[in-house]
């Protein structure tokens, strides 16, 4: 009875174990030999794999573009397939997430209508002529090469049945035999390459009956055996390279080199010695078998990076989706969130490969986060934009207002309007970008036309009322010498003819406006020396300052003046008010009475000087200083 841990047996007699393992062995030469056979189709292939294979998702789509063509200005058509087809793969990956982006960002400016998007890009123009160019070269490569395969494969198998009627055909000599036989091989050996589907089962064939006839070789046993024991030397020669190859650093190499001994084993070195024949198949194979399975783990610790790639390339995307998810209210905050894509964007890149068969998972998932985060984005600029829009057009009705006013020639008036035009300018915020500088530029040159204007009439202004100072002043030094004459009426036309002539000399700088005070001083004495009553006194002084206000435009001192005159009327009227109603208060109210005649005085005292600021109201309100 077995153990329980004793190999259980199948039907043909050979544990489970061992049975595994024969299969395992038969994949790894099935696969040696469907290589091979892809390899001598075209030795093109084989040197396609001595060419690096680059890390081509970390190059940009002008470098993918420079590598492809030097690959194709450089190296045989069908010796880089393989890179042009992975080149091909993400160029296309890379090229389809550029134009989606662009076609989001078409979108959001046209709100979400995509009708008209179109977009150039001068690398897939170029990449498509290089592209096109090679698959011409492939096809005519591909098309001259079957024709080649076909006229090998017609030859090797008419070798074959050549070979066959000269086993099956008795030989006088067998020396002739032998030469004959030779020649064949020789003939074999330079008869080209073949279809790979059909290669394992020719080369099969062929050596089938090359065994088969030295299997029937009866005569001259010499000549066969030792070419028989030359074979088998070689294949141990062929052994011990193999073992060499079990220390070799770069698996790789190895591995290809094992292919071509496989090559060798099979095309170039006829059958050994009968004995020895599975003997020395076998210790062959198991040397296969070991370095196969140095190359497994050599790939599974590629798969592993591979995965430890993906998990990165996971992680970037899980941290694009957080980054999208993000609440951002400020444009500053939004370029730092667009910063940080670009860095995570260019590590997922640059991380390396991942395993094929989620590759295109992958980078859909990359896409999808991306296409999520410049939604949010694309969203809060949407807003942006319309209030763009709005202090656009706020700023266009101030433009508008500033060309209206720009030529005016009424600067006391227009100047504050500009000024506030140009504070609310500030006020306003950022207007769309290919707005901005040419609305800019009129409103600027509207400010400036006007601004240019006023100041070149203010310093006109400027000298004008400069001179006017110095004439002032130069007349003041006159009139104070001045003296009447005692005739009031000739005193009082030289009084008005001086107040005239002042009034000529212009006006003088806000600054230097005290020199209205002494002049008005002047006046003011010699008004007192006329023989005019009290009120015609006080109305000619009323006057002339009334006339200097006037001509000086000073809304200010006009408005000062009004107040003071409504203040000193409703002051005397009240006073007159309060006088009357004391009268009734009075006990012995008679005429006669000293208190009561002297409060009726003031009484009238305070009418006539009522009757004056009334007077002088009026004539305030008759003044127009526009």
């Amino acid at each position: 009875m077995l153990e329980q841990n004793d190999n259980l047996q199948f039907a043909d007699g050979k544990p489970e174990e061992e049975n595994q393992n024969q299969t395992n062995l038969q994949e790894v030469l099935d696969a040696i030999n469907n290589t091979n056979a892809e390899e001598n189709e075209d030795e093109a292939i084989k040197i396609g794999q001595e060419i690096p294979m680059l890390n081509y998702e970390a190059l940009s789509l002008e470098s993918l573009v420079e590598e492809l063509k030097h690959l194709t200005d450089t190296q045989k058509v069908m010796s880089i397939r393989n890179h042009v087809d992975e080149i091909k793969k993400v160029f296309l990956q890379k090229y389809h997430y550029f134009i989606d982006e662009k076609r989001d960002e078409y979108s959001n400016e046209n709100n979400g209508d995509t009708t008209g998007f179109e977009y150039h890009l001068p690398a897939k123009n170029k990449f498509d002529e290089i592209y096109t160019h090679y698959k011409e070269q492939r096809n005519t490569h591909y098309n001259n090469l079957q024709k080649d395969l076909k006229s090998n494969l017609s030859l090797r198998e008419e070798l074959i049945e050549e070979l066959k009627s000269l086993i099956e055909t008795p030989q006088d000599s067998i020396q002739d035999t032998l030469k004959q036989i030779n020649d064949i091989k020789e003939r074999w050996k330079h008869a080209g390459p073949i279809p790979r589907d059909k290669y394992n089962h020719v080369w099969n064939n062929f050596h089938f009956h090359v065994e088969r006839f030295y299997d029937q070789l009866n005569l001259d046993r010499t000549h066969r055996d030792l070419d028989l024991k030359n074979n088998l030397d070689q294949k141990v020669k062929i052994i011990e390279k193999v073992k060499t190859l079990l220390s070799e650093q770069d698996i790789n190499k190895a591995f290809r080199e094992l292919q071509t001994l496989h090559k060798i084993w099979k095309e170039e070195i006829g059958p050994v010695p009968k004995e020895k024949r599975e003997e020395i198949w076998n210790e062959f194979s198991e040397l296969t078998k070991q370095i196969h399975d140095r190359r497994e783990e050599f790939f599974n610790v590629i798969k592993e990076k591979e995965m430890v790639n993906l998990a990165k390339k996971k992680a970037i995307i899980a941290k694009i989706a957080s980054l999208s998810e993000e609440k951002i209210n400020s444009h500053s905050g939004w370029q730092n969130q667009i910063k940080h894509i670009e860095i995570l964007r260019e590590a997922f890149f640059n991380t390396g490969k991942v395993p094929t068969e989620i590759n295109e998972q992958t980078w859909a998932e990359f896409k999808q986060a991306v296409r999520d985060f410049n939604a949010h984005k694309n969203a809060f600029y949407k807003d942006i934009k319309k209030n763009q829009q709005d202090n656009l057009n706020k700023k266009m009705a101030l433009l508008e207002r500033a060309k209206e006013l720009k030529d005016s020639n009424d600067f006391q008036a227009t100047t504050p309007l500009m000024k506030q035009i140009q504070e609310e300018w500030k006020t306003i915020g950022h207007v769309p970008r290919k707005h901005s500088d040419l609305v800019w530029k009129e409103f600027k040159d509207a400010c400036n036309y006007y601004f240019d204007r006023f100041n070149k009439k203010k310093n006109e202004n400027n000298e004008e009322e400069t001179t006017a100072f110095e004439n002032k002043k130069a007349f003041l030094e006159d009139l104070k010498s001045y003296e009447l004459t005692g005739d009031h009426k000739v005193d009082l036309d030289h009084i008005k003819k001086h107040i005239e002539n002042w009034k000529s000399l212009g006006k003088v700088a806000q600054n230097r406006r005290h020199i209205e005070g002494k002049f008005n001083k002047i006046l003011d004495a010699l008004f007192d020396k006329l023989s005019l009553s009290k009120k015609d006194a006080d109305l000619a002084k009323f006057n002339n300052k009334m006339e200097q206000i006037s001509s000086n435009k000073d809304q200010k001192s006009l408005y000062n003046e009004q107040i003071f005159i409504q203040r000193k009327v409703e002051e005397l009227q009240q006073n007159i008010f309060q006088l009357e109603n004391n009268i009734q208060f009075i006990t012995n109210a008679k005429s006669d009475n000293p208190l009561v005649k002297e409060i009726y005085k003031n009484i009238e005292k305070h009418k006539e000087e009522l009757a004056t600021w009334k007077e002088k109201q009026q004539h305030l309100r008759n003044i127009k200083l526009d």
